[in-house]
Formats: C-alpha cells, sequence, structure tokens
C-alpha cells in the first residue's frame, strides 16, 4: 500500500516546476527576449560596479582594474560634501522647477494632441499632422537649441511680433532672464517630444472597441460626450503608466538642451543636477564627486518611482471599487 505524506496532495507546483512548464509552453518567445536581457545585463547592470566610485577618492590611473578596489576608501564623504555646499539648494532649485514645468507642460500636451488627432476625420490631414508633430523628436538638441535662440532673440519672430502688436516697445531679452529660461526650457522640452508621445496615447485609443463608441451614439452621445466618457477613461491606465514614469524622471531635467541654450548670465538658474555633475567630474577631474552626485539623483528618482506607482495604484483601485 502506497503511503502519502501529511499535505503532499495540497503542495503545488514549486517555482522551478513551474518556469520548466513556462519555457516549455513559450521557449520561443523566451528565446526572442533573450537579446534584450543580454543587452541589458552588459550595457546596464555589468557598468554599475562603478558606483563604488562615489565612495572612494578616485584617482585615475592606467592599471585601471587592478587599482580600481585599491583606492581610498571615503565613506558618504563625497555625498555630505555634496549636502554641504552651497550649491545643493540652487541646483535642486533648478532641476526641480525646470522638471515640474516641463511636467505641467508636457504631460497633459500629448494627451490633447492624441485626442484631437484621433477625433480628425480626414485622413490625408490626420497623416500630416502625426508627421508634423512627431518629426521634432528626431531632430537633435543643436537644431532645436538654435531654432529656439533664433525666434527668441531680441531681433527674432516673436520680439517683433510683439512689437507689431503694441504689446512690447523694448525687444525682450528672453535668454538673460533666469526666471523666463525655466518656462522656455520647458516649452522647448513639450515640443520636441509632445508628437513621439502622443504615439503612445493614439495606439492605446485605437485598441478601444468600437461597439462602444457605436452603442454611445444610438444613445444620443455626441462627439464631446464620447470622448469624455468613452475615450478619456479607456486611456487611464495608460496615462497612469505614463505619469509615474513621468514622475520618476523628475531630477532628468535635461542635458543637452541646459548645455546648448544657456549662458554665464543665467547659469545660476541654468544649472541643474547633470550639468553640475558633468561639470565638476569631468571638468574639474572630481569623478568621486561627479559620480556622488549621480548616484544621489537615482536614489531620489527611484524613490518618486515607488511612491508615484504607490500613490496612481491607491487611487486606481479606489475608483475601480
Amino acid at each position: 500500500m502506497d503511503t502519502v505524506r501529511p499535505g503532499s496532495a495540497l503542495r503545488g507546483p514549486t517555482m522551478g516546476e513551474r518556469f520548466l512548464k513556462s519555457w516549455k509552453r513559450h521557449k520561443f518567445l523566451y528565446l526572442l527576449i533573450l537579446p534584450g536581457v543580454i543587452w541589458a545585463l552588459i550595457f546596464c547592470y555589468g557598468p554599475m560596479y562603478g558606483i563604488y566610485i562615489a565612495f572612494i577618492d578616485f584617482k585615475p590611473r592606467m592599471d585601471f582594474l587592478s587599482s580600481f578596489f585599491q583606492q581610498k576608501f571615503v565613506g558618504l564623504k563625497w555625498f555630505e560634501y555634496f549636502f554641504t555646499t552651497g550649491d545643493f539648494l540652487r541646483i535642486m532649485r533648478n532641476t526641480l522647477m525646470t522638471s515640474l514645468i516641463t511636467l505641467l507642460f508636457s504631460f497633459p500636451a500629448p494627451i490633447l494632441l492624441a485626442l484631437l488627432i484621433n477625433e480628425c476625420r480626414l485622413t490625408r490631414f490626420k497623416k500630416t499632422i502625426q508627421t508634423i508633430s512627431y518629426l521634432p523628436f528626431f531632430i537633435s538638441w543643436v537644431i532645436c537649441a538654435n531654432i529656439f535662440l533664433t525666434i527668441m532673440s531680441s531681433t527674432g519672430v516673436v520680439n517683433e511680433a510683439l512689437k507689431a502688436l503694441g504689446i512690447i516697445r523694448s525687444p525682450i531679452l528672453f535668454f538673460q532672464q533666469g526666471r523666463l529660461f525655466w518656462v522656455l526650457l520647458g516649452i522647448a522640452n513639450t515640443w520636441k517630444g509632445m508628437g513621439y508621445n502622443a504615439i503612445i496615447y493614439l495606439a492605446a485609443i485605437t485598441s478601444i472597441s468600437s461597439d462602444i463608441y457605436e452603442s454611445a451614439m444610438i444613445d444620443g452621445a455626441n462627439r464631446l460626450q464620447r470622448v469624455v466618457h468613452i475615450t478619456f477613461p479607456c486611456l487611464l491606465p495608460t496615462v497612469s503608466v505614463m505619469f509615474v514614469l513621468a514622475v520618476g524622471g523628475l531630477l532628468n531635467a535635461g542635458f543637452e538642451q541646459q548645455l546648448l541654450m544657456s549662458n554665464n548670465t543665467i547659469i545660476t538658474y541654468s544649472d541643474v543636477i547633470d550639468t553640475y555633475a558633468y561639470r565638476y567630474g569631468f571638468g574639474s577631474g572630481m569623478y568621486s564627486y561627479g559620480s556622488a552626485v549621480g548616484l544621489f539623483k537615482s536614489v531620489v528618482n527611484f524613490i518618486f518611482v515607488i511612491t508615484a506607482n504607490t500613490f496612481v495604484s491607491r487611487i486606481r483601485g479606489r475608483t475601480l471599487v
């Protein structure tokens, strides 16, 4: 007579058994994602050993690999130096103001653009607007910065238009006023990424079943009511994910645009974490200090992602209930 161990009939499959079963069923899908996993391990996780530079007094040597872990360990010295220096509050102010203004402009803009493009009935006009709107994403910041510097200069289109309308008498020096620089940078970031981000929302809109719209039309809903009560609610899961990603990148205020559009007059307003770490890390040869500043930014961004994800999850959970 066979003996059965107590509770063995209730024991579910182990993690290894579940993985083998999933591998047999989806082995070709696993093979498809294998190159992406290898790329992430080599280029994303592989260089993470360099984080150690933030905790040592790093001095470059020819025998880098052999001397890397023989450098003097200083603990949190560089983090303390960053927090106690007078630059910390200024850098954080510039970074957060630039990111928040950009988020204020750039987050709703692609949603509105996607809704407007979706409601357009002329196919050729619709495709033309799509192409024009996401074209700036593929233009380098060198060209974009020159465009903004030209049109916002003292003899540029904006000042000439304002003078022609009688709003101003003398030209406004936009790139010599620090607080205006934050707004201009937010507009530039929105203009550059708005069309590309709208593609994500357009893809989500196309997945909405046409039966829902037909039912609403039978019930007498007009176009605006269909957008408000069908399209936008169906977009909320995508909006939630994009919001979490946007909040998680609050300290990623940019690098190229500040470097190209800034000048010595407004450096106290345009200097953000990335440009600060670059200037000290490479310009001054303080590699450990630059690494510490960059690591601080990454840790804070990670906290922002977790916080935003928790907040959105709770909000969505309550609305679903």
